[in-house]
């Protein structure tokens, strides 16, 4: 078999047909790399379109979407969303979020019809999802303070330091071990909260 007839029958689609433009273009994109995966998560309202489509079971229409992202900056209710409210959050996503979103693989947005589809790639973009709050630590911050503070009462017990030489080894592993376990478990019960597409307005 030639090369071009190799190179056709690998655009050719299951059923035997060739892909349209829009397929074929889909199909040529890129994974999502670092670069692209914070361009897409750099705006609120780009992380605040993918909350709602995971809540949304991945599709919806450009008013329905407008009209809760525009519930959610301004924190009331969807039905307490003034014109001017829904219509500024409409246009920003009709003319500026939805088509770089669209370019970078992450929806598939047809302006005909308004509607927005969340693609299989956006799936690549939840280690980049780790959302922190203004007015909280990293997690790696956290646990690197915790990592100290136990080396430090560990070498306070070891010279025998009163009242530390009063607690045995044992007992002051079990004390290490509790505290890592009690903060892992906070945090994922921390991560569950925060990730997009949780129950509730977005965190982030």
């Amino acid at each position: 078999m030639s090369a071009t007839a190799v190179q056709q029958s690998e655009t050719v689609t299951p059923d035997g047909t060739e892909p349209d433009d829009e397929t074929q273009a889909r199909t040529d994109r890129q994974p999502i790399d670092q670069e692209l995966a914070f361009q897409m998560l750099s705006c609120r309202r780009r992380r605040h379109v993918l909350h709602y489509l995971r809540q949304n079971d991945g599709s919806a229409t450009l008013r329905t979407l407008s009209r809760q992202i525009a519930a959610w900056e301004n924190d009331t209710d969807p039905e307490e969303i003034t014109y001017q409210q829904r219509v500024r959050v409409y246009t920003a996503l009709r003319q500026s979020h939805l088509p770089k979103m669209d370019d970078g693989g992450v929806v598939e947005f047809d302006a005909d019809r308004s509607t927005v589809v969340l693609t299989d790639a956006a799936a690549q973009l939840d280690v980049y999802l780790d959302v922190v709050p203004h007015d909280d630590i990293p997690w790696s911050t956290y646990y690197a303070g915790l990592g100290a503070l136990c080396v430090g009462f560990a070498t306070l017990v070891l010279i025998g330091l009163p009242p530390f030489s009063m607690l045995a080894g044992g007992a002051a592993a079990l004390l290490f071990s509790a505290l890592f376990f009690v903060s892992g478990v906070a945090h994922v019960l921390h991560d569950r909260r925060m990730q997009v597409g949780s129950e509730g307005p977005p965190r982030g």
